[in-house]
């Protein structure tokens, strides 16, 4: 139910900036059969990444610098939240989740570079920008103890790396001078061999969790400069 509607709200999204780039379509045309993007100087564009999945939402942030009229270098770093397939939610009187057998939480953050390279620059005209993309890097999951109190536990909470990355599909919209949005849809790979405790089930068997990736529909809000 929760992803149903994080996709009938993507789709809401796309459909609102559509209508708005179609009313600046007549600015950026193609000249000569080439690109708009090659008579415009390349900017660095900072940003807010917002990403959604089945296990919750998360938020970060974004740079991008276009190296030519196809490639654009990214850096980004995000915060999200993991959790075990097992987990099962329940609702106490008071209106608080409770998760039986639940050990750990999991907050994963990503610190990725990557590439990002366009589609159809001949054939589409500048203000849809759709194009594939990947990064990877360096992974941080940091846990705390699910059964304290959530800011008490931080203090007891420990880091674990490891190496990741995505790959992904999507598109920008808005002049690449001015202020950008967008939708990118992605994978992350983040594995972690060994894994993580996780679950303890009624016969106290610990499950732990050895893969902290998966798909993310991932929201994009910048401004170039």
């Amino acid at each position: 139910m929760k992803f149903r509607f994080i996709i009938l709200f993507i789709l809401s999204f796309l459909g609102t900036v559509t209508s708005a780039e179609k009313v600046k379509q007549s600015i950026l045309r193609l000249k000569n059969n080439q690109s708009t993007i090659e008579f415009l100087n390349p900017s660095k564009v900072w940003g807010v990444d917002i990403l959604l999945s089945n296990g919750g939402f998360g938020i970060g942030g974004f740079f991008a610098q276009p190296l030519n009229s196809d490639y654009t270098f990214t850096a980004s770093m995000t915060f999200n939240e993991a959790k075990d397939e097992g987990e099962v939610e329940y609702y106490d009187y008071w209106g608080q989740i409770i998760i039986p057998g639940k050990i750990n939480r999991f907050l994963v953050v990503p610190i990725y570079a990557g590439m990002q390279k366009r589609l159809f620059s001949e054939d589409i005209v500048d203000n849809f920008r759709p194009y594939i993309n990947f990064s990877v890097g360096p992974t941080m999951i940091f846990t705390t103890n699910y059964n304290k109190e959530f800011f008490s536990s931080l203090g007891e909470g420990r880091s674990h790396w490891t190496f990741g990355g995505y790959i992904g599909i999507g598109a920008n919209f808005g002049k690449i001078t001015s202020s950008l949005s967008g939708v990118n849809l992605r994978y992350y790979f983040i594995p972690f061999r060994s894994g993580i405790p996780s679950m303890k089930s009624e016969d106290n068997v610990i499950s732990k969790l050895k893969e902290f990736g998966g798909f993310f529909i991932t929201l994009n809000f910048g401004k170039g400069y």
